[in-house]
């Protein structure tokens, strides 16, 4: 059961990795079809395109971190 939640766990934080990433390119090399909002409403889509990458990024260094098979010896 440990192995499908980490499995479950770890493939949404790679889908939320790949749309972060998605937009930040297209947000970096396409602005031009952004045309229709204000800069701030750029600034604040590139904001949270970053964070939801570190997001990502973070919960999958967590999961490859600990030794799950080991759960209850995990300080």
């Amino acid at each position: 059961m440990t192995d499908r939640i980490l499995k479950m766990v770890k493939s949404q934080a790679e889908t939320k990795r790949q749309e972060a990433l998605t937009s930040l390119q297209l947000l970096m090399e396409n602005s031009a079809g952004i045309g229709d909002h204000s800069t701030e409403d750029f600034y604040k889509n590139v904001s949270e395109a970053f964070q939801k990458l570190t997001d990502a990024d973070d919960l999958l260094e967590t999961i490859n971190k600990y030794n799950w098979n080991n759960i209850g010896e995990i300080k």
